[in-house]
């Protein structure tokens, strides 16, 4: 059995406390008249689930987060019509998940021993044994590895009997050590009490500073070192997230099982997050292998299917590289993360050539894509390598920069760009022009449109979340909470309230099929969308200069009207 299509409608984009503080909240104002009809999906971003980092992407188990959502929302979206896209993170768990943590209290003893992949089992007879006692495998065999942070993607994790063993970290990890007090130290090794009073102040000033308990120099006492680094490991907590082993028959239970539970929560569409890094093989790149990772999609794909569900993966690659169309060419839905840099380029250079080139590949190669304007990660620029030249990827990087943006770096590698963090509205120049022609356009593209709800209440960018945020907290510039007032006031606002004719637009009339002819024409700094199908013909003709734009539409055969939309 084929995965049903997904629905070609508008998909929502929100954490389940974007607005109002909870799912329910969010469920109440889709339910407000302005809203009404304006979405028919709705992506809500992984923290809905039982999470505890990176706000949702570190999963502890799939169940429904007890502040954030209820089974009662979700009936209420179902009720509203709107079907669910939700996140299966394919490549890792929480450290705190059971399986995981049954792991650190059973060791060697425990049925998910290999549920994670154990660095020294996976490396054996392919590298040198650490005095860490990790395996530092032959240079020639990780040359091509890509790895997401300095040094080796390991945790290296205490078991029950002492040892510390090394287990695969792609993405983040974070060891603590809790304070002690003298009776702590007292019953780990014979002290005295003022001894073990003077320990604890020595080692608890030393852990505060940041320190790891090897590198506490314990002074007059330092002939207790061994074993009060061995007592401070004892006691190690983890937060990160372990890559999970597809060679373990019971990763592909929890995969079956996962699967199943969000095609019941009502999913249509389940975005596949993370999947490139999941396949590793020996000698083989650990990012996007071939064929290892089309033989994991396959895989996925076998059990999604019979549960109607339709997988959208989830990857970051330069246009040159083409792997987007090697998943169109499997059969997937791919994102379009080219449209939004390409949108701004053609309001700086007042001309949609570029535009027009990518939407002629994407009706020429019948491409199913998911698009958007913002997202809760940014504006994507490295996606555009190959699309636009390098001259014109800077200035438009220097252009959104210019207008508040935030530059993130490829997982710290210097002058190499990877996504500008800024509200779409505040990389638009805060134009509500602008912003109204951008969310027509991307209507009119080919594919299914996901609107980021900071987007459609023409969100600036928040540079007080980013300091309440800290060190790496710039992506909290695109992520403002409303409180239900807020986005209540919001919706009286000519930008907002257009937007909303427009998304109604676009569910309302059957010409916005899967099916339909689409056809891009450019002239100077003008654009011309049409969309026929279904007896029906849709026009949008933009101007990139002024930002004016109109759109009807109207039936085919006997001209009749239906809908006339003109911009401010």
């Amino acid at each position: 059995m084929e995965a049903k299509k997904a629905s070609w409608g508008v998909m929502l984009n929100a954490y389940p406390d974007s607005v109002g503080g909870t799912l329910a909240d969010i469920v109440g104002l889709l339910k407000r008249p302005e809203l009404r009809d304006a979405f028919r999906s709705f992506y809500i971003l992984p923290s809905i689930f039982n999470t505890d980092l990176d706000r949702g992407f570190s999963l502890i188990d799939y169940g429904l987060s007890e502040t954030l959502a209820s089974p009662e929302a979700l009936e209420d979206l179902k009720a509203l019509g709107i079907d669910l896209a939700l996140d299966f993170i394919l490549n890792h768990a929480s450290v705190l998940s059971k399986e995981f943590q049954d792991i650190l209290k059973n060791g060697d003893a425990s049925p998910y021993r290999d549920f994670f992949i154990d660095w020294n089992r996976f490396w054996e007879g392919h590298g040198s044994i650490t005095k860490d006692g990790y395996i530092q495998p032959d240079a020639e065999l990780i040359k091509d590895m890509f790895f997401r942070k300095p040094g080796l993607p390991i945790l290296m994790v205490r078991f029950p009997d002492g040892r510390d063993v090394p287990y695969w970290n792609t993405f983040y990890q974070e060891v603590r050590y809790s304070p002690v007090d003298a009776q702590d130290l007292m019953r780990a090794m014979p002290l005295q009490y003022g001894t073990a009073e003077a320990l604890a102040k020595l080692v608890n000033g030393a852990l505060a500073e940041g320190k790891a308990p090897r590198e506490i120099d314990l002074g007059r006492w330092n002939n207790c070192k061994a074993q009060a680094v061995d007592y401070l490991e004892s006691r190690r907590k983890y937060l990160g997230q372990m890559d999970l082993n597809i060679r373990s028959p019971l990763v592909w239970d929890y995969y079956r099982n996962t699967l199943q539970t969000l095609a019941d929560y009502g999913a249509a569409i389940v975005r596949l997050d993370a999947f490139a890094y999941a396949p590793k093989e020996v000698g083989a790149r650990n990012f996007l292998n071939d064929p290892g990772t089309w033989e994991l999609l396959d895989k996925v794909q076998a059990i999604a299917a019979p549960l109607g569900l339709t997988l959208l993966p989830e990857i970051h690659a330069g246009y040159a590289e083409k792997t987007y169309a090697l998943l169109a060419d499997k059969g997937y839905m791919v994102y379009d993360f080219f449209l939004p840099g390409l949108l701004i380029d053609a309001f700086e250079r007042r001309n949609g050539t570029y535009l027009k080139r990518w939407i002629d590949e994407i009706t020429e190669k019948g491409i199913r894509t998911v698009n958007m304007l913002g997202c809760h990660d940014g504006i994507p620029l490295l996606d555009l390598k190959g699309l636009l030249d390098e001259g014109s990827i800077r200035r438009l990087i220097d252009t959104v920069v210019a207008r508040g943006g935030y530059v993130k770096d490829l997982h710290g590698q210097k002058n190499v760009y990877y996504q500008v963090n800024a509200t779409y509205y505040s990389a638009l120049g805060e134009d509500d022009r602008r912003m109204l022609l951008a969310r027509a356009v991307q209507l009119f593209m080919p594919g299914k449109p996901q609107v980021w709800y900071l987007d459609l209440f023409a969100g600036k960018n928040d540079y007080e979340a980013m300091r309440r945020a800290g060190a790496g907290g710039h992506k909290e510039i695109n992520r403002t909470n409303l409180t239900a007032e807020e986005a209540a006031q919001r919706l009286g606002r000519p930008v907002v309230a257009r937007q909303l004719e427009l998304l109604r637009m676009r569910n309302g009339f059957a010409v916005f099929c899967e099916e339909a002819a689409v056809a891009a024409q450019t002239a100077g700094s003008s654009l011309c969308l049409t969309w026929r199908a279904a007896g029906q013909k849709a026009v949008l003709n933009a101007d990139f200069e002024s930002a004016a734009f109109d759109i009807s539409i109207t039936e085919e055969t006997a001209g009749k009207e239906l809908f006339r939309f003109q911009s401010l």
